[in-house]
This record gives structure tokens, C-alpha cells and sequence, in this order.
């Protein structure tokens, strides 16, 4: 089942402001648990997790910084 660009908005805005947040409490965690590890390792761990949430949602942040595709024909009005 296909998201409408709204309902996508909604998804991407909680997403960001209550996913995010949740998400990078859970990979600092994650990261504190295992042993000492050098810099380098722990950066890259970073960098892989920051990348990795995006992934699941990909298809709900596709095209939502762009105009709605119905804006037009909203544009025009009634002829």
C-alpha cells in the first residue's frame, strides 16, 4: 500500500522528532556497553549506525522536500 505525500510528511515529521531522538539514546548505549575500543572503531561504528536508521524509512523521505505533486493542479483552479 502506497503512502499519500501527506500521509508521508506526517511519517517523516514523526519519524525525525520522536524516532531520531529514541534511535541515537539506544546506539550511544549500545556503543558504551561494549568493551574499550579505539577511536577509529568507535567512529566507525558511529558512522554505520547514523547511516543504518535511514535505510527501513527510505521510501517514506523520497521526495518530501519537493513540491506536492498535486500542487499544480491545485495551482490552476477550476477552469
Amino acid at each position: 500500500m502506497a503512502l499519500s505525500y501527506k500521509a508521508r510528511r506526517r511519517w517523516s515529521l514523526l519519524i525525525l522528532l520522536i524516532g531520531m531522538p529514541v534511535y541515537i539514546i539506544i546506539a550511544v548505549n549500545l556503543v558504551a556497553l561494549l568493551p574499550e575500543l579505539s577511536k577509529i572503531v568507535e567512529f566507525i561504528m558511529y558512522v554505520v549506525l547514523g547511516i543504518a536508521w535511514i535505510i527501513p524509512f527510505k521510501f517514506v523521505f523520497m521526495g518530501i522536500g519537493q513540491e506536492e505533486p498535486d500542487a499544480q493542479n491545485k495551482k490552476d483552479g477550476p477552469n
